[in-house]
């Protein structure tokens, strides 16, 4: 009911001009929310499944990290100008297989033969973040400062001008993920239990794992080339979804972490672009909240 009334006021609020045009043009900007939100919603809550652990994203993993010294690399090589010129499918495609494959040679390497550390995967991750931020942080420095400007607009993300010429393919990708994610959903609930309860019950663990991790590499590859790095927004959606439906199942809380995000993203985007005049960006705002609601999740780790 939510989600149709944040639809619906995104569609006709300040709505000016031909509605055939209006509807279709602001319709296609609902369907590219409403992929995002799905994609950052379900992977957050299938990673912290897999880490057994509700303060962490994936985030952590270095994909943020990636997509910003992959832009930042491209802007100081060839140039803001000729990076505009790129076909936007090349470019969504070739950000998207460096995610993925960066995520697939991790696993292989960490997550494979006797090493087989989750822990281990996490720290590579952490630390391939950290190396990233530091070449970024090193080549912005030496960019020029019309370039740098431009830069800055690609390293936030936002909701606003998702480029929805690329739905078509990001869909395809995400439908992909989906299906493998929901046909493992019943082996989902048994990892929570642990890795030798998991075994214990017939579940293969690395198997499982290695699943999830594929997919949650896809997901955030998808909606991170589409509308840039987003830290906090999952825990955001995935620890309102866990309030909201009261249960561990995830037959239940991947689709209430999708429509909690759903609410969230054209909801708040209504707001800010027809009610605010957009003011501020969305990404900001949730960002913040997200990041609120880790402190409050530490603090109250800390005094258990």
């Amino acid at each position: 009911m939510l989600l149709a009334v944040a639809v619906a006021a995104f569609m006709t609020v300040d709505a000016r001009g031909a509605w055939a045009f209006v509807l279709p043009f602001r319709g296609v900007k609902v369907l590219a929310l409403l992929l995002v939100a799905y994609a950052i919603g379900v992977s957050t809550v299938l990673f912290q499944t897999v880490t057994e652990n509700r303060i962490l994203t994936p985030s952590i993993m270095g994909f943020d990290a990636l997509y910003v010294v992959l832009q930042t690399t491209l802007v100081f090589t060839i140039g803001s100008a000729r990076l505009a010129a790129v076909d936007p499918h090349l470019r969504f495609g070739v950000e998207v297989l460096l995610m993925v494959g960066f995520a697939g040679v991790l696993f292989r390497w960490l997550f494979t033969g006797a090493r087989r550390s989750l822990h281990l995967l996490l720290l590579a991750g952490i630390v391939l973040g950290v190396l990233f931020r530091s070449v970024s942080s090193f080549l912005q420095r030496l960019i020029d400062p019309n370039e740098f400007a431009v830069l800055q607009d690609a390293l936030f993300a936002s909701f606003n001008a998702v480029d929805t010429e690329l739905l078509g393919v990001a869909a395809v990708l995400v439908g992909a993920a989906s299906v493998v994610a929901w046909r493992g959903r019943h082996a989902y609930d048994v990892l929570l239990l642990g890795r030798p309860t998991a075994t214990a019950l017939g579940v293969e663990h690395q198997r499982a794992v290695t699943r999830v991790l594929v997919v949650v590499a896809v997901l955030v590859s998808v909606s991170t080339a589409l509308v840039g790095p987003v830290t906090f927004f999952g825990l955001l959606v995935a620890h309102l979804a866990y309030r909201v439906v009261g249960s561990h199942r995830h037959r239940h809380v991947l689709p209430a972490a999708a429509m909690v995000a759903a609410i969230t993203l054209v909801g708040g985007q209504a707001v800010l672009e027809h009610m605010l005049g957009l003011d501020t960006a969305l990404s900001v705002v949730v960002e913040l909240l997200g990041g609120l609601v880790l402190l409050s999740l530490l603090v109250r780790e800390g005094r258990r």
